[in-house]
């Protein structure tokens, strides 16, 4: 599967809603009204994640939610993370 370094994922990027990239993945930064609202959210991207067999790194402290996508087996970014990065921005 290909892999894309910062410079060949800039075109993609610029297709999506602030993600950045960041250590061979894409990184973004959410903030919700509440805690219940960040863990709708995570359940959803849960959902999404499963479906495509392909999940996140992420964290949550309180209204805040981070993710990055990389695709650990292929060594770096690659379309899945794209596609669920879409997927996530849709939500």
């Amino acid at each position: 599967m290909k892999t894309y370094t910062e410079a060949t994922a800039k075109s993609k990027l610029e297709s999506l809603k602030k993600w950045q990239f960041k250590d061979d993945g894409i990184f973004k930064a959410f903030t919700f009204k509440s805690f219940s609202e960040a863990l709708a959210f995570m359940v959803q991207v849960g959902l999404l994640a499963e479906k495509q067999n392909h999940h996140p790194e992420w964290t949550n402290v309180y209204n805040k939610v981070s993710i990055r996508l990389t695709t650990h087996d292929s060594g770096g970014l690659t379309d899945k993370d794209f596609t669920l990065a879409t997927e996530i921005d849709q939500l």
